[in-house]
């Protein structure tokens, strides 16, 4: 898989023959980023850029994702499309309209999220946790999971668990990054930070992963088509989310890799200030980049190469009628 790139300096973006430079605003030292085997494009900073760089990047079919004001996800601005398909399209519109379709993929999207979230808690109640009690109700949730059941109440199943799921964070976690509540418009504290700034991550290469294929992004089956936001994404972003950004989360501040110098307060607002947004990217793209043997392919695939795989699963399901299985962590 290509790589991504963050860029977190205030400044501007700009083609410089056949690589990307970046123009610090403070006057700083110019850098050159390379473009080659680049996959998108992260913007934490305030970034200028025009149309030649937006013309260039399509040519080399690399997105931009642009995170604004809060850590917030603003935005991407995606390649012309390589990969399109009318067939696809309408294999994935139909299957919206049919209710049953719909429910037997929103319910299949709960169950693998589900037991997501219950292999994390698994893992942390083997190691001195007293964690039992939130398996049970994980277990329970993943019960009541069924195909039949409205979306609407597949979405409470799914809420429903993750709520026991974070009461976990509080044993994971030390004292001082404790979760009262999940809350993120802004995110009070460091703990709903974390998690806002590692969910957003998760969602960008969604958004990535979707348009390698030839899904439209903004046809969902979980959550509702919405104006603009890419539900699908948050529809693939659900099964990855324990994975990718809670471990990172995890093991970073267990490790004592962020602390509270990481943050900055302001007006009811914690955000990560940029010291910690480059240490958690770091680890997140390490994470990306760390590989699992698949057990149908035969071979080691990334992370991030998984959540391309999961678009691809779900395109041949429509096409094909194949089985849509969900990703459930199997390692």
């Amino acid at each position: 898989m290509d790589r991504n790139y963050h860029v977190f300096s205030d400044g501007r973006l700009e083609r410089s023959d056949d690589t990307l430079r970046l123009v610090p605003d403070d006057g700083g030292e110019k850098q050159y980023i390379p473009i080659e085997n680049a996959e998108a494009f992260f913007l934490h900073g305030q970034i200028d850029f025009n149309t030649r760089l937006m013309s260039f990047l399509n040519d080399r079919t690399v997105a931009l994702h642009v995170f604004g004001w809060e850590d917030y996800y603003s935005g991407s601005v995606m390649p012309k499309r390589g990969q399109t398909s009318g067939k696809t399209v309408v294999n994935q519109v139909r299957a919206y309209e049919d209710s049953q379709h719909r429910r037997q993929l929103a319910a299949a999207i709960v169950r693998g999220s589900i037991h997501n979230m219950r292999t994390n808690v698994v893992y942390y109640n083997g190691r001195d946790h007293d964690l039992d009690d939130i398996i049970e109700e994980l277990e329970a949730a993943a019960a009541r999971v069924d195909k039949e059941l409205p979306v609407d109440e597949l979405l409470g199943t799914e809420a429903t668990a993750r709520k026991a799921y974070y009461r976990s964070f509080n044993e994971i976690l030390p004292s001082e990054f404790q979760l009262s509540q999940r809350e993120y418009n802004p995110p009070p504290n460091e703990i709903n930070s974390l998690i806002s700034f590692g969910n957003s991550l998760v969602y960008a290469n969604c958004v990535s992963a979707i348009r390698a294929t030839a899904l439209d992004p903004t046809i969902s089956y979980l959550h509702e088509p919405g104006e603009r936001r890419y539900s699908l994404s948050l529809d693939l972003a659900d099964l990855f989310k324990p994975v990718l950004a809670d471990r990172v989360l995890f093991r970073l501040v267990n490790r004592n890799q962020i602390s509270d110098t990481d943050f900055e307060t302001e007006l009811g607002s914690c955000l990560l200030n940029e010291s910690g947004r480059k240490t958690y990217t770091k680890a997140f793209e390490e994470t990306l980049e760390r590989t699992v043997e698949h057990p149908t392919l035969n071979r080691k695939v990334s992370y991030q190469y998984l959540m391309r795989l999961e678009a691809y699963k779900l395109k041949k399901h429509l096409l094909t009628g194949e089985e849509y299985d969900p990703f459930q962590r199997w390692w």
